[in-house]
């Protein structure tokens, strides 16, 4: 493996709340970005602190999972903005193809390589340093977007099912044509897989770094035989978030940069109105605080997960909201995870505590344990709603359960039994959901908070295996 003394600073920006990746990459004068979320105060705050310019904002495809920050980011700074050329945008660009290389400085400059497979225009970019002006260029890293992850590769089926079977083969072809063309010291730098949906098979566990031969060794896709890769990845691929249609749009529109001023206050009756008309009220606390007590009709989604993701999956599109929050920073936070994904429609926002929030009375349900459940299933009439994705409910679940997955719940709401309902999901998290979803609808609920992995089978429940 050779050294390079000049090798560039590569910044990484984590979104871990949509499992995703920025990047900032810089020679200590001059930087560039690849792939900037829609929030580009983080970008900017970070070149500021590290006293440089952005000069060139690169995506590597047409994003499905967020709207991006790059043509708000490369306006605010005066940088070159560089999309494939191939994308259909309706916004001024710098088009960029298979093979092209962008000189940064003497001693950085980026070179695409068409990947596709996650999309059919998508590109990688393989950053090349050199020791000194004049010097020859080496690759130390590669920006892979959705092509190649860690040990995974971005999933083939976004565009539609009419497609999947093509850009399947491309992922894979894709991901042998990094193998091939770098060097094995390279580093393997992903916008998806952290997390995202946008990521189709197993990533290496909580891996935050790797290389090009580190995934010679790990990822199928390099691995495995091209049919039996294929057929594995078709046929573990899953449901993905309904929002994500209204991202690529979006995106091929050139979105502006966001406006983060904080929403408008709304006081009880305000609430209550909003509530009484069905307008979403969505409280942002803990699964625990909010079963303690609550606005009633209003909806948990916690910040203490995957909050856009499952929020933008499940509100109706353009539905105008309404945050309840501890703090105006966690309302803040909400508002930024938020407007990341396209929902900028806050009528307005409440902070403190739920009896500042209503003059009716608080609505609570119970929280439980697996082993709460074993204990009570057979001294009283009860029902058990399984939320989580279909798959997962295949590999395992609690005999005589009934699954319906979050993201269909509000589709399916007349599923569900009358009585009591103890709701479940792997973490908690999608059960505290749907918990609030059913407490809104005059269930009588139970959401347990558990782990289905660690306590389902040990609390002696009667788990039905995978067939």
């Amino acid at each position: 493996m050779s050294t390079n003394s000049a090798a560039p600073v590569i910044e990484v920006i984590e979104t871990p709340t949509l499992g995703d990746r920025s990047y900032l990459v810089h020679d200590g004068e001059v930087a560039i970005v690849i792939d900037p979320q829609r929030d580009i105060d983080r970008v900017l705050d970070l070149a500021e602190r590290a006293d440089v310019r952005v000069t060139d904002v690169f995506e590597t495809h047409i994003h499905n999972d967020y709207v991006t920050g790059g043509l708000a980011l490369a306006q605010a700074v005066g940088a070159r903005y560089y999309v494939n050329a191939e994308d259909e945008v309706s916004f001024d660009h710098e088009p960029i193809r298979d093979g092209d290389a962008v000189e940064v400085s003497p001693t950085m400059r980026l070179r695409a390589i068409a990947t596709p497979g996650h999309t059919f225009t998508h590109l990688s970019y393989a950053l090349e340093s050199a020791a000194a002006p004049g010097a020859e260029f080496e690759a130390v890293g590669v920006f892979t977007g959705g092509s190649l992850l860690f040990g995974a590769t971005g999933r083939p089926d976004l565009l539609g099912e009419d497609y999947t079977h093509e850009l399947v083969r491309h992922q894979f072809a894709s991901a042998h044509r990094l193998a091939d063309e770098l060097p094995d010291h390279t580093q393997v730098l992903p916008t998806h897989g952290f997390g995202s949906f946008c990521s189709a098979g197993s990533t290496s566990g909580d891996a935050t770094a790797s290389t090009i031969g580190a995934e010679k060794r790990q990822n199928p896709a390099l691995t495995q035989d091209e049919q039996q890769w294929v057929d594995d990845i078709l046929a573990g691929l899953d449901s993905y978030p309904a929002y994500y249609v209204h991202m690529s749009p979006a995106n091929a529109a050139g979105p502006d940069a966001p406006d983060l001023t904080p929403p408008r206050a709304a006081d009880k009756d305000t609430i209550a109105a909003r509530i009484r008309d069905g307008v979403w009220v969505v409280d942002l606390r803990t699964r625990t605080a909010f079963a303690a007590g609550h606005v009633t009709g209003s909806l948990n989604f916690g910040l203490d997960g995957q909050f856009a993701t499952y929020l933008g999956w499940l509100i109706p599109w353009d539905t105008p909201l309404t945050l309840l929050g501890d703090s105006p920073e966690q309302v803040a936070e909400a508002q930024r995870e938020l407007i990341r994904i396209g929902v900028d429609q806050l009528q307005g926002a409440a902070t403190g505590e739920p009896h500042q929030w209503t003059d009716d009375a608080l609505g609570s349900f119970d929280t439980a344990q697996f082993d709460d459940l074993a204990q009570v299933r057979h001294h009283r009439p009860l029902h058990v709603l399984d939320v989580r994705r279909a798959s997962e409910y295949a590999e395992a679940h609690i005999d005589g359960t009934l699954n319906i997955p979050l993201h269909e719940l509000l589709q399916r709401l007349e599923e569900v039994p009358a009585g009591e309902v103890w709701v479940h999901c792997a973490s908690g998290y999608r059960a505290s959901i749907a918990a609030s979803v059913l407490a809104a609808n005059g269930t009588h609920v139970v959401a347990i908070d558990d782990s289905f992995d660690d306590s389902a089978a040990s609390s002696g429940l009667p788990i039905v295996p995978a067939t």
